[in-house]
């Protein structure tokens, strides 16, 4: 009588293609050494003037350690003393520029790249060749020229003499046009206009709220320009009571070949200069997200 074998379960178990597994790809060593280098090169001066704060003046230049000191306070202090408060009025003075200046050009930018962007009338292209060639020409150049006319109708040392200058800014205008034309629809503005909406209710009810992250970007980077700015200052203005926190700070530099003591002076306040910049960067990326995602759940 035959009998059956069992066969191995090897045999009844059919065997599963082999499937390679996904390709990974390494992280590139030269280029992560590069940005490494880089990073460290932007942010080591940075740290150095964290730690200098922290440092008196006797220590400052004894010893080079990125040790940090405990003389924060007292330098923080006697800055607030120095002239009965002048560094927290060039402070004053920076957030009136910086904040006045970036909002008046991100209006200004927004407008004029949603004309360019949405309208067709003669001459749009040479204006918007016009700006292109403005983004290439350095504010260096624009400097005394822009003295000379502002002179002229006597607004020299005047505090409009910073502001002015700052309103325009071609690559502002470039951004928002660019913006524009990727960001509001044209059948959004043709709804608009069939609803019997005029054109700058459009602009202002339709465009902008598609604007925002653009528009925000423009701000932004305004503002960075003139919180930063030295050169036009320097040129426009001869009152110190009137001076951005760049300009006091090289003034107070100037004043440390013959009293030393104010080495730590100028430290202490370009650590505290940096800081509404950050906060500034660290608040915009929060509402940059926001736009975002607003964006992705409207779409």
């Amino acid at each position: 009588m035959a009998t059956a074998h069992p066969q191995p379960a090897a045999a009844t178990t059919r065997r599963r293609p082999h499937r390679p597994r996904p390709h990974r790809p390494r992280p590139q060593l030269v280029p992560t050494i590069v940005l490494l280098t880089g990073a460290v090169y932007c942010l080591l001066p940075v740290a150095w003037v964290l730690v200098a704060a922290t440092k008196s003046g006797s220590s400052l230049f004894s010893t080079f350690t990125f040790a940090p000191g405990d003389a924060l306070f007292a330098n923080i202090a006697e800055l607030s003393a120095y002239r009965g408060g002048q560094f927290w009025r060039w402070v004053a003075n920076t957030a009136l520029y910086a904040g006045v200046g970036a909002l008046a050009s991100a209006a200004l930018s927004g407008l004029s790249g949603y004309t360019l962007a949405k309208y067709d009338f003669v001459g749009r292209s040479a204006i918007f060749n016009t700006l292109l060639a403005g983004v290439l020409v350095p504010g260096v150049i624009l400097a005394v020229p822009q003295y000379l006319l502002l002179a002229k109708i006597g607004l020299a040392d005047t505090y409009w003499s910073v502001l002015l200058p700052s309103i325009i800014s071609p690559y502002g205008i470039y951004l928002a046009r660019i913006y524009a034309a990727a960001a509001v629809p044209d059948t959004v503005i043709e709804a608009a206009r069939t609803d019997g909406a005029g054109e700058f209710r459009i602009f202002r009810q339709v465009a902008v709220p598609m604007m925002i992250p653009g528009l925000i970007t423009v701000f932004l980077f305004q503002f960075v320009a003139i919180w930063n700015n030295f050169l036009l200052p320097f040129i426009m203005l001869a009152d110190d009571n009137k001076f951005p926190v760049t300009l006091g700070l090289y003034t107070l530099l100037n004043q440390g070949s013959t009293t030393p003591a104010l080495y730590s002076l100028v430290i202490t306040g370009s650590l505290l200069s940096i800081i509404p910049l950050v906060a500034l960067f660290l608040s915009l990326q929060r509402y940059w997200r926001i736009d975002l995602l607003s964006g992705s759940i409207k779409a």
